[in-house]
């Protein structure tokens, strides 16, 4: 696979004082801030009481005096779509701490040098579904999939699912289930490197991987889940860090003939108060977000809770395909990091090498029938 480019942070060397007394001021600054911050978690007394106090957010205005939602956000988190088997919506502290901590503990130990004297990975593979069948792929210092706990409304969260009230989403109707089963009917007898078409969207460079782009712009745990906002009277902008997808929102017009199906669907947005509303429907067919059908809608609410957080909501309405509608909320957060161009093609050989390995692979099997 390529090397593709992702963000990382400046180091703490470029954010922090170098001379002696800088660097007791940024430590007691530091030490201040973890008391700060352990005593006033979100959810406790301490926090809600300093909210109390303190001055009321008010969100900054573009010039047409809407809530400005430009600059740079992440939504990566450790938190799962759904919520895991015998979770309560919410976390406890305790819960969040051992959860981050294994986040970071992970990441330290993969992040350790690879031993130079390691053994060659097994000719094929070891048969795990890891890259490649463990023969190699990126190391961690590429991944960034988030190492925080997703905090909404003060609350640390086990899912980004809240409706259903079980955190999961809702099963697959029958006409869904024949729908899938007819896809499955049409690709028996072919194999998956038979041609590129059949090929991920993402490995194929034309979409961001599972939907990060969306809508619903969901976290992807892996990297590049970074997005530019650029807001106008008449359109939002919102540029995708995975693949480099531009979504474009018209604000209010007339909604696409069904015919016309463009990647990332058919975005028209509104205000209501303070919160930008998006309906998007007229999706491209080889998109299918978990099976959806034609008939997909996607409700996305974006509403700027503080100076650093966007909460963004989404609402999945598709009767063909689920059993009911179901809803997600989603932390935003503000970064300083610059989305850096996703070069997917850049020297790029992957599938043509896939492609080629397959009809290698062909000729040896024909070679040995006909010996």
């Amino acid at each position: 696979m390529a090397i593709f480019a992702r963000n990382r942070s400046s180091s703490s060397a470029d954010r922090f004082p170098r001379s002696a007394a800088g660097c007791a001021i940024a430590i007691l600054a530091i030490l201040a801030g973890v008391i700060t911050a352990t005593a006033q978690a979100p959810g406790s007394a301490a926090a809600k009481t300093a909210t109390a106090k303190s001055k009321p957010w008010t969100a900054p205005r573009t010039p047409d005096g809407h809530p400005d939602l430009q600059g740079t956000w992440t939504n990566g988190t450790i938190t799962p779509l759904e919520r895991p088997d015998g979770s309560r919506v919410t976390l406890t502290k305790d819960e969040v701490d051992r959860l981050e901590k294994s986040a970071e503990d992970r990441a330290k130990r993969l992040d350790e040098p690879s031993d130079p004297n390691r053994p060659a990975p097994p000719k094929g593979g070891d048969g795990s579904t890891g890259a490649a069948g463990n023969v190699g792929g990126y190391n961690n210092f590429w991944l960034d999939p988030g190492d925080r706990v997703a905090v909404v409304n003060g609350e640390w969260r086990s899912s980004l699912i809240v409706d259903p009230a079980d955190g999961k989403v809702p099963a697959l109707t029958e006409e869904a289930r024949q729908r899938n089963a007819a896809r499955a009917a049409e690709l028996r007898g072919r194999g998956q490197y038979d041609h590129p078409e059949l090929r991920p969207l993402g490995e194929r460079c034309i979409m961001s991987f599972g939907s990060n782009a969306g809508p619903p712009m969901l976290p992807n745990y892996f990297y590049n889940n970074n997005y530019q906002l650029v807001q106008t009277r008449d359109h939002v902008m919102i540029l995708v860090e995975m693949v480099h997808d531009v979504r474009i929102i018209r604000m209010g017009g007339e909604r696409l003939p069904s015919h016309l199906r463009p990647w990332m669907g058919d975005s028209i947005g509104r205000w209501e108060g303070d919160t930008l509303v998006v309906e998007t429907t007229n999706f491209h067919p080889l998109q299918r977000f978990r099976s959806a059908s034609e008939s997909l809608k996607v409700i996305e609410r974006f509403t700027r809770v503080s100076a650093d957080t966007i909460l963004y909501k989404f609402t999945i309405d598709d009767p063909s395909t689920f059993t009911r509608p179901w809803s997600g909320e989603v932390p935003f957060t503000r970064t300083d990091d610059l989305i850096y161009e996703y070069a997917c093609h850049e020297a790029n050989y992957a599938l043509s090498n896939i492609l080629s390995g397959e009809r290698a692979r062909e000729r040896e099997q024909m070679k040995k029938k006909q010996e």
